[in-house]
């Protein structure tokens, strides 16, 4: 583990060719996760237009100022969306590769470094996402004003160019995607699990240690002044942060007893206590998914102790 995370160059890891066609694939999917975040920042909604048409409905202009608001938000909300079916893909091919035989999971961290640091911006990137979809409300109200005018032009029988861009079915799925709270994790986790069924042969374990590993180092790295002392910058200290509860948080759904009892390979108060030690505001949101996207907090198995420490 500490060799591991002695590795300052897991930043700059370049791939060796046994990693290069899955990294290249991976590679292709992140190159387009920094437009998406900065996409929905500026998501800014059609609050004023919706409202109007709601409070004045014989009023053809506003109702169509709303319609003309709406739409371009819908085809940028099915962006986000598509794009989380490509992250899917992309973090089980990430698990293949990083769990297989005759590696234990501490080994293929280590050899294939490349590969580590692209999982863990994956998981960055979501924790990010969430975090800028929770605070916006405006999402869901646009998607489901969204949805109740496509039914009234459907019982009118009045077809709509966007229903070529989201049909009746891709807003069904999308509807699904946007009532999760965090959609994004809510996508990884369910295709860790997914990875994880679907592998029979291979025990259970490679995935979880591969998780626990990771988090490992996440935490190693934050509290010893040494490695801490190698973050350049704010966003490198978030960016660990934030791999480390996404990874928490995935080990939780997939393991059978999850992150937060005794057996845990896992050292919950001491990932807690790094996270507590930084700036309220720049942890809550991490400590929120802790408290409201795992999946065993509130189990009995679940110490007191770490309970108070989450509250």
């Amino acid at each position: 583990l500490l060799r591991i995370s002695q590795h300052p160059t897991v930043a700059d890891a370049q791939p060796t060719e046994g990693e290069r066609e899955i990294w290249n694939q991976i590679s292709a999917v992140l190159q387009d996760s920094e437009s998406i975040l900065t996409d929905l920042q500026a998501y800014k909604g059609a609050g004023p237009e919706i409202r109007d048409a709601i409070q004045n409905p014989n009023d053809i202009q506003l109702q169509e100022k709303a319609w003309n608001a709406v739409c371009p938000l819908v085809v940028r909300l099915k962006r986000f969306y598509e794009f989380s079916i490509r992250l899917e893909t992309a973090l089980q091919s990430l698990l293949e590769s990083l769990t297989c035989p005759p590696y234990t999971p501490t080994q293929h961290l280590e050899r294939e470094q490349a590969l580590a640091k692209e999982f863990a911006e994956i998981l960055h990137f979501t924790l990010r996402f969430d975090e800028l979809k929770m605070r916006n409300p405006a999402i869901q109200n646009d998607f489901s004003y969204y949805r109740r005018t496509i039914s009234r032009n459907r019982i009118n029988n009045m077809h709509l160019d966007i229903e070529n861009e989201v049909n009746n079915e891709m807003a069904n799925r999308m509807s699904l995607f946007y009532a999760e709270a965090t959609p994004m994790l809510k996508t990884l986790s369910d295709a860790t699990m997914h990875f994880v069924s679907e592998n029979k042969t291979l025990p259970i374990e490679h995935t979880t240690d591969c998780l626990s590993t990771m988090t490992s180092v996440c935490k190693v790295m934050l509290e010893t002044p040494e490695y801490r002392s190698r973050f350049t910058s704010e966003e490198t200290l978030m960016f660990c942060m934030r791999v480390m509860v996404g990874v928490i948080i995935l080990y939780d759904h997939v393991h059978p007893v999850g992150a937060f009892c005794k057996t845990s390979k896992i050292d919950m108060k001491g990932c807690i206590k790094v996270l507590k030690e930084q700036a309220p505001d720049s942890v809550e949101g991490l400590l929120n998914a802790l408290r409201f996207t795992t999946k065993h907090l509130n189990d009995e198995t679940t110490s007191k102790q770490i309970r108070a420490m989450l509250q």
